[in-house]
């Protein structure tokens, strides 16, 4: 008997949509439990307050980003503001081989790619209830001057025109709320 292949599960959208949030209560949730598994991407930024090496990232340097992307090391790669992220093909392969679902927590960008790569994946949007919303998280961050802010909220214009490409979107209003949401929809394509 053939043991069935994992499914790809992306998260994406803009930039203090929180999905990074619901990507990390997702892996820890007990409903989910053996069901899904983290991918820890690679990534040129430095890490941010509270982030470890090889637990949320691997951090690493540009030259040696540049090499693995020239290596063919990457599912997919994207540069995004000023820093470079990519998925380590290899980790996501032997996963599915296993039969393991992958969690990928990615921008726009790589989540066109990986769904052209994986026509199969399960794509999820996430989004807030409005820009004024978004606008209010970027600045309450406090991590980001004014004309950053700026340039995440006129890319997040343009990757809120992507959301119809996506199999499901999830407005993140309450985060306990959208993350029953996402496991619901999680549990739902692991059990078709």
């Amino acid at each position: 008997m053939t043991k069935k292949k994992g499914k790809i599960f992306i998260l994406s959208g803009p930039s203090g949509s929180g999905k990074t949030t619901l990507y990390r209560r997702l892996l820890e949730s007990p409903r989910l439990k053996n069901k899904i598994i983290k991918n820890i991407s690679i990534t040129t930024r430095s890490p941010r307050t509270g982030e470890k090496h090889g637990k949320d990232y691997f951090f690493i340097s540009r030259k040696l980003f540049d090499y693995k992307k020239r290596a063919g090391h990457f599912l997919e790669n994207m540069k995004v503001f000023d820093n470079y992220y990519g998925t380590p093909k290899k980790a996501v392969n032997t996963a599915l081989q296993q039969g393991k679902n992958v969690l990928l927590c990615i921008d726009v960008q790589g989540a066109r790619v990986v769904c052209r790569k994986f026509p199969g994946a399960v794509s999820i949007f996430i989004k807030t209830k409005s820009l004024a919303e978004l606008k209010k998280r970027l600045v309450g961050r406090g991590s980001e001057d004014e004309a950053r802010v700026r340039l995440r909220l006129a890319t997040a214009k343009k990757e809120l025109r992507e959301s119809c490409r996506y199999k499901y979107t999830v407005i993140n209003d309450e985060i306990p709320q959208a993350q029953e949401q996402l496991e619901e929809i999680i549990l739902s394509e692991i059990n078709s």
